[in-house]
């Protein structure tokens, strides 16, 4: 074999060299992650507004006992 790849055929029907190539997968790439880091923001900004509405969904905090933890103990106690 002595570089017999074929290279990637462009719109225009001119092969890409290997440097198009990585310009547009870094290109892309780099979308990807903006949209990305937007999203986890957007989700973290919304944790942060509203903390009194995650209180006891059991997200494993030690906020308090879970829900039902001692009911057996008082319906006892009477």
């Amino acid at each position: 074999m002595s570089g017999e790849s074929v290279p990637q055929q462009g719109g225009s029907g001119q092969p890409k060299g290997l440097l198009q190539q990585m310009e547009e997968l870094m290109a892309a790439l780099d979308a990807d992650l903006s949209a990305l880091d937007a999203d986890l923001r957007d989700a973290s900004a919304d944790r942060a507004a509203a903390p009194a509405d995650r209180a006891g969904t059991g997200t494993g905090t030690s906020e308090g006992p879970a829900p039902g933890a001692g009911a057996s103990q008082v319906a006892g106690a009477g």
